[in-house]
């Protein structure tokens, strides 16, 4: 399963009444360490498919959840579980620290 892109008119139906974990990534399209952590997030959704959903929220044209919850520099990473936050972090990782901080959170 790939990545989703979510708006913030569909986070609630996509993140929050999700059945299973989701991280959410917060990224534009200029952020160099977004665009170096995208194709990490793509291998994370497909080797952990139906354990978690990985989605995306473009902070440029959906500003609205990334300032509900204090979003203040991107890429941001935040791990949703029974509709609430569990977890985040923020900035560029490997892929194994975030595998890590996944299967921590969930």
């Amino acid at each position: 399963m790939a990545t989703v892109a979510v708006t913030d008119e569909t986070f609630d139906a996509e993140v929050k009444q999700s059945d299973i974990p989701v991280v959410v990534d917060f990224w534009a399209e200029w952020c160099g360490p977004c665009k170096m952590i995208g194709p990490v997030l793509e291998e994370l959704s497909t080797e952990m498919e139906g354990k978690i959903k990985v989605v995306k929220v473009d902070v440029d044209s959906n500003s609205g959840m990334a300032a509900q919850l204090g979003v203040r520099g991107i890429p941001a990473l935040f791990i949703f579980k029974d509709g609430e936050v569990v977890s985040n972090r923020a900035g560029a990782a490997p892929k194994a620290a975030l595998q890590a901080w996944i299967n921590e959170s969930i």
